[in-house]
């Protein structure tokens, strides 16, 4: 099974940047299509965004142009980044592939 870990998450304002990151374990890594989620509190869980193997990506309507994946085969990661944040952005943003699940990182946007 692979083994996602997460990092990244964090506390900013409105308007400002974060990165996440998804590191996974596993050789053929290149080969993964990762998806990141995110969980706002009593909300159900949301796909976000989609990197295909062959790097393009597809995003859900509320975050086209500002949120970005990405990811380097080379350090067997994937990127979550994240601009012009909103205040509704503000939950548990979680990465997956091969049936297997980050553990999630958290992400508050407040002033």
């Amino acid at each position: 099974q692979v083994q996602l870990v997460e990092s990244g998450g964090g506390l900013v304002q409105p308007g400002g940047s974060l990165r996440l990151s998804c590191a996974a374990s596993g050789s053929d890594f290149r080969f993964y299509v990762v998806k990141w989620y995110r969980q706002a509190p009593g909300k159900p869980r949301e796909l976000v965004g989609i990197i295909y193997v062959d790097n393009s990506t597809n995003y859900i309507e509320s975050v086209k142009g500002r949120f970005t994946i990405s990811r380097d085969n080379t350090k067997n990661t994937v990127y979550l980044q994240m601009s012009s944040l909103k205040p509704e952005d503000t939950a548990v943003y979680y990465c997956y592939t091969r049936s297997s699940w980050g553990q999630g990182a958290q992400v508050t946007v407040s002033s």
